[in-house]
């Protein structure tokens, strides 16, 4: 029987975790490898804790897999950090090649392989998107867990252009834990016109209902980047859909379980970013979104 490994940056009870989870297991079913039968899989769960994401890579590293599945970029730097020889099937993390994670998109090279996401110029985008649906956005902090956030410098460029454009000027808002981020949201509702953007991070999603019930009493209008925020009840969101990530990181275990090296697997891009509006929660805060953007949307939820 065949060990592969899956290490979640989230929290084992977030169902944002488990559907990408099930997706994955559907889709390795689908390519004949069944559970019990020919595949075993040891899913350990992190919850944007930094510290045991490094535990739990060891961990699995230990029980020697046969390929492991990494979510988000910290969860793939440790677990690279603990092995160079088994196969690392990357689940949607940014800029892996500038992370030192790979050679190239082309050709990695070593023992990682695996689904991108959050191509760097989503950061402009994002500004765009809150520029949009909140008009009045005279300012933009970036909310993010140093420790657990996936490259934010790959983003600023993007950020940093886009806010220009539009004379915004878009400052770093860093916190090291959940009781840090009140502060941060109650600064940008100090003064009229403050908005958020939240970054692409595990500690952000492991703490969604906190940051979305939180810009809700503040006022405070702020973009994502997944869908389940704005599910959750979050303005906007904008990015690639992580259901499907993880069906595709299925295909990447297969092809190694039947031989192929990671080194010649080429890194692939998200082909398919979602727009999801919340027109209930843009009530909430008094914007009204125009018929052209919500056309433009994915979804709207009301």
């Amino acid at each position: 029987m065949r060990l592969i490994g899956v290490l979640m940056g989230y929290a084992e009870s977030d169902p944002a975790a488990q559907s990408q989870v099930a997706a994955f297991r559907g889709a390795v079913a689908k390519l004949g490898w069944i559970e019990g039968s020919k595949l075993r899989i040891e899913v350990r769960w992190s919850a944007g804790d930094a510290d045991k994401m490094r535990t739990l890579a060891k961990e699995l590293v230990g029980l020697r897999p046969d390929a492991i599945v990494g979510q988000t970029t910290p969860v793939s730097v440790a677990l690279a950090r603990e092995t160079r020889t088994i196969p690392i099937v990357l689940a949607g993390i940014a800029d892996p090649v500038g992370g030192g994670l790979a050679a190239s998109l082309a050709r990695p090279g070593g023992n990682i392989t695996g689904l991108t996401a959050l191509d760097s110029a989503l950061g402009g985008k994002w500004i765009g998107l809150l520029k949009e649906i909140a008009p009045h956005t005279v300012r933009v902090a970036l909310l993010f867990n140093p420790a657990t956030v996936a490259s934010p410098q790959s983003f600023m460029p993007s950020i940093q252009a886009a806010a220009s454009t539009f004379a915004i000027p878009a400052s770093a808002a860093p916190v090291h834990a959940s009781d840090e981020i009140e502060g941060v949201i109650a600064a940008q509702a100090r003064n009229p016109g403050g908005s958020l953007i939240v970054m692409p991070d595990a500690f952000n999603v492991v703490n969604r209902e906190l940051i979305i019930a939180l810009t809700a009493r503040y006022g405070v209008p702020a973009i994502y980047y997944l869908r389940l925020f704005a599910d959750s009840g979050g303005l906007i969101s904008y990015g690639d859909d992580r259901d499907e990530l993880f069906r595709q990181a299925a295909g990447y275990i297969d092809r190694i379980l039947k031989g192929a090296k990671p080194a010649d697997l080429p890194l692939q891009t998200p082909t398919k970013y979602e727009l999801v509006i919340n027109l209930k929660t843009a009530k909430a805060l008094g914007l009204d979104v125009s018929l052209q953007l919500q056309q433009r949307a994915d979804a709207v939820v009301e």
